[in-house]
């Protein structure tokens, strides 16, 4: 299977097209030649079952692949007892909103780590993100992959290193690959083909070949800081990086056939689309 693009939300073309529910957006995408959609739950988990159940039937009509990202609220290092309750909750009611629409991936962010040693952050999460899985697997919602991102800003937790290490707990974690976030962290570390595989074989070397062909992946221009990213801009603001011809090309070479979700600021149905457009260019 190749791989699938689409974008995170809805583009302001669609609404500036007259469309104004995502119920519209499986057809909407089929018309582009998309075949992914990520639907955020990023400000709250407020989408109906009646209407999750409309959207996974829209989707399976157009072969659109869905994914579901959840609160930004998460954070799995919380100390704060009731905080760190709702973040486990999130997850799981994400997983249930997943369930509704047939989506085949969740996505989260997995805390903040400000004013902790990482390494006692990121065991916390560990801790916290064992029992999400007892949690799910008790719910028998196991085909629900669980996808922890990596993040762009030094006090977050989510370095490449520490969502390997998460995703390490249980095969059924795939990593979600943000590499905007990793070339914002990295203050553009991100350039070469060769700074992109040297994150393919980490990636492979630490969870297998399988997890690496498929992963879950985002993808869009961040302006950075020296704290890492600032600002999600469109493909053509070619001031920021990084470029997506360096790993289309390695999509290519490894045979992978990943998700790949566009973020970019307001056109990311319009600049996913111009990822597969150079993807398939590496195929002639």
């Amino acid at each position: 299977m190749p791989p699938k693009f689409g974008p995170a939300g809805n583009s302001e073309s669609f609404y500036e097209q007259g469309h104004k529910s995502s119920l519209e957006m499986p057809a909407w995408l089929k018309d582009m030649g998309l075949d992914a959609y990520e639907y955020s739950l990023s400000r709250g988990i407020n989408i109906k079952e009646d209407t999750a159940i409309k959207l996974g039937e829209k989707a399976k009509a157009y072969n659109i692949h869905l994914s579901i990202h959840a609160p930004y609220y998460i954070n799995l290092a919380s100390q704060d007892a009731e905080k760190l309750n709702n973040s486990i909750n999130y997850i799981i009611n994400s997983v249930k909103a997943a369930i509704w629409m047939g989506a085949k991936r969740v996505v989260f962010h997995p805390g903040s780590c400000s004013n902790m040693d990482r390494k006692f952050a990121l065991n916390c999460a560990i801790d916290a993100l064992k029992s999400t899985l007892f949690i799910i697997k008790e719910m028998k919602c196991e085909d629900v992959i669980i996808c922890p991102e990596t993040m762009g800003k030094r006090n977050q937790l989510g370095t490449l290193d520490e969502v390997l290490e998460l995703c390490r707990l249980n095969e059924g974690l795939t990593p979600t690959i943000d590499f905007g976030h990793i070339n914002a962290l990295g203050q553009g570390s991100l350039k070469s083909k060769e700074d992109f595989e040297a994150v393919l074989i980490k990636t492979k070397n630490s969870l297998g070949e399988y997890r690496l062909k498929n992963l879950h992946c985002h993808f869009s221009r961040i302006e950075f800081t020296n704290n890492g990213e600032k600002k999600h801009w469109t493909y053509k603001d070619v001031q920021y990086g990084p470029d997506f011809p360096p790993l289309a090309e390695l999509l290519v070479k490894y045979h992978m056939n990943p998700v790949i979700i566009c973020e970019s600021r307001g056109t990311m149905a319009e600049d996913a689309l111009e990822m597969k457009n150079i993807y398939q260019s590496f195929l002639k």
